[in-house]
C-alpha cells in the first residue's frame, strides 16, 4: 500500500516551484525598492534620508524573504522528496540540512521573528510622527513569539547535531 502512495511525494515539488517563483518575485521587489531608494537619494541627496532608509530596509526585508523561500524550497525538495546521501550531503552546509517537519517549522518561526524585527525597524524609519501605543504591538508580538520559541527550545534534529 505504501509503495502506491510514495510517488505522491513528488507533488511536493509543486510547492518547491511555487516557493522558487515567490523568491524570484521577492528579489524583483527588492530590486525595485533599491532602485526607488537610489532615485530618492539621487534626486534630493540627504534630504530624503528617511525615505532612502525605508527603501533599503524594505529591500533587505524582501531579499531576506526571498532567501528564506529558496531555503524552504531546497529543504522540501531534498529533505522530503529526494534522498541525498554521501558526498553530496557532506558538501551541503550544515544549516541547510533539514531532518523533519518540526525543524522546518522551527526555522519558519525564527524567520517570522526576523521579518517582524525588520518590518518594525522599517516602520520606525518611515514614520516621522510621534509613536503611538499601536506601534508597540509589533515589538510586543516579537517578544512573545521569541519567548514562546525559547520555551519550546531547539528542534530535536538541530539539538542532536550540536552534540
Amino acid at each position: 500500500m505504501v509503495r502506491y502512495f510514495l510517488p505522491l511525494r513528488f507533488l511536493m515539488l509543486i510547492a518547491c516551484l511555487g516557493a522558487l517563483l515567490g523568491a524570484i518575485l521577492m528579489f524583483g521587489l527588492a530590486g525595485a525598492k533599491l532602485a526607488h531608494g537610489a532615485e530618492a537619494f539621487w534626486m534630493s541627496g540627504f534630504g530624503q534620508a528617511g525615505e532612502v532608509s525605508a527603501a533599503v530596509m524594505g529591500a533587505t526585508d524582501a531579499f531576506l524573504f526571498g532567501v528564506v523561500l529558496i531555503i524552504f524550497a531546497y529543504a522540501i525538495a531534498f529533505g522530503f522528496v529526494f534522498q541525498v546521501d554521501g558526498e553530496a550531503r557532506a558538501s551541503i552546509p550544515g544549516w541547510m540540512h533539514i531532518e523533519s517537519v518540526s525543524e522546518l517549522k522551527h526555522i519558519l518561526v525564527e524567520v517570522i521573528i526576523v521579518y517582524l524585527v525588520v518590518d518594525f525597524a522599517t516602520d520606525l524609519a518611515t514614520d516621522s510622527d510621534v509613536l503611538s501605543w499601536l506601534t508597540l504591538v509589533k515589538p510586543i508580538a516579537i517578544v512573545l513569539i521569541a519567548s514562546a520559541l525559547r520555551l519550546i527550545g531547539p528542534s530535536p534534529a538541530r539539538d542532536q547535531r550540536h552534540h
